[in-house]
């Protein structure tokens, strides 16, 4: 018997993926968990596995293309039934099809399997399938492109999505000679009188999330900003008396782990800043756990992997997971697990450049810290005017759930925790 096997939900609100490499081809064999093709998601890159053995006999998207969960993967000819019983059993079935949902345990996904009758709407291989055939059943409507019908048979045969070329022809319209040059630099460049040049980069699943993840959050929440200047001289010769010695076990000490516990230490003092508001039940959620997402950045974006329990580990450990982290996130190699239950964020915009900014709230969290440079400026220390070391302070809190009293009582107690960080070691 045949089935379809579709894009499954893999978890964490992730919609859509887009495929990076088949394992497989048309007319492998496969055994049930073996990996069948890698998907690039705004959170990961994961491989899908087969949900059971059999044989392919379509693969219905190539890479480079995005599809949605639910849109068909491939198709799998189950040994054991003959191929007569088979359309018996899929021409009794109910239209559209029967599914059969399919919980691979162990294999981390859960998909779908829809019977492959002769009156399926796929094709039964893709041979001669249009480009567009993963959006089929998307719910979405499909971009026209005006081109030339050479155009479209050289842009099927490079595999190139047209709806990326730009069409220098009257009217826009996609011609022989945008394909070729498409085809040699998989970019272009406007051409033609008074055009001028552009570049076109398709949007990465990464970037697309931060798009909606920031628009989510400005529309969701009323932020608010507080700013604060925290004197961490103190800090800055902790750090520098230690560093080497950390270095020397394979540990690059910042100034990170330091925030993050005092972050973690003004949270449990501050329970409000750890909440998550819940409307539908008319209450606020306060969570008893202190797990802190750290902004990173990569050559995809800005990701936010959780540091957990925060509250309950040294300076040390935090370190060391934060080099950890931030390996994995320029090695595209977190897990959906590295991205889950975060109470509150931090970015440390300061590392690169900068001093104060307006960071936009990790939603559906209460509040997120912003943290500048360190500068030497004046500073006036038991009456007279010295050389202080001071960290800018930027947070937004969701004024729905945080006063303006709250959240500068919460700052100062981080500038407090930071001016004196030998307590940070101790607690």
């Amino acid at each position: 018997m045949k089935y379809i096997f579709k894009f499954p939900d893999i978890g964490e609100g992730i919609s859509e993926g887009k495929i990076l490499a088949w394992y497989v081809q048309k007319g492998q064999h496969i055994k049930g968990g073996q990996p069948l093709v890698k998907m690039e998601t705004d959170k990961v890159v994961t491989d899908i596995p087969a949900p059971r053995e059999g044989i392919i006999s379509a693969i219905f998207s190539k890479p480079g293309e995005v599809i949605n969960v639910g849109a068909p993967l491939v198709e799998i000819d189950i040994p054991g039934i003959a191929g007569d019983q088979a359309q018996k059993i899929a021409a009794q079935a109910p239209r559209p099809t029967t599914r059969e949902a399919i919980d691979e345990k162990g294999f981390g996904v859960v998909g779908s399997l829809e019977v492959a009758g002769d009156a399926a709407h796929l094709p039964a291989s893709d041979e001669g399938a249009p480009a567009v055939l993963p959006a089929l059943g998307a719910g979405q409507p499909l971009k026209k492109v005006l081109a030339t019908p050479v155009a479209r048979a050289m842009a099927r045969d490079l595999g190139i999505d047209i709806a990326q070329v730009l069409g220098t022809g009257p009217g826009s319209r996609v011609m022989k000679a945008d394909i070729q040059e498409f085809a040699g630099t998989g970019r272009q460049g406007a051409v033609g009188p008074g055009v001028l040049p552009v570049e076109y980069q398709p949007l990465s699943q990464t970037r697309k999330a931060i798009a909606r993840n920031m628009i989510t959050s400005k529309h969701s929440a009323a932020h608010m900003t507080v700013f604060e200047e925290a004197e961490v001289g103190e800090l800055v010769r902790l750090r520098e008396a230690h560093k080497m010695q950390f270095q020397e076990q394979g540990v690059k000490l910042t100034y990170l782990p330091f925030i993050l516990k005092a972050v973690a230490r003004a949270l449990i003092g501050h329970p409000v800043l750890n909440t998550q508001m819940d409307l539908d039940n008319n209450r606020l959620i306060y969570k008893k756990y202190y797990h802190i997402d750290v902004a990173v950045d990569t050559d995809d974006g800005l990701v936010t992997p959780v540091i957990r329990h925060v509250d309950r580990l040294s300076i040390r450990e935090i370190a060391v997971k934060l080099m950890d982290i931030s390996d994995r996130a320029r090695q595209r190699k977190l897990t959906l697990e590295d991205f889950k239950d975060g109470t509150f964020s931090v970015t440390n915009y300061g590392a690169i450049a900068g001093t104060y900014g307006v960071p936009v709230i990790n939603y559906p969290q209460a509040a997120i810290l912003g943290i500048g440079r360190i500068m030497k400026i004046p500073v006036v220390k038991d009456g007279e005017i010295v050389i202080g070391q001071v960290l800018p302070l930027s947070m937004s809190v969701d004024h729905r759930i945080v006063d303006g009293g709250q959240a500068a009582r919460f700052i100062l107690s981080i500038k407090e925790f930071l001016a004196d960080p030998v307590s940070l070691l101790l607690g």
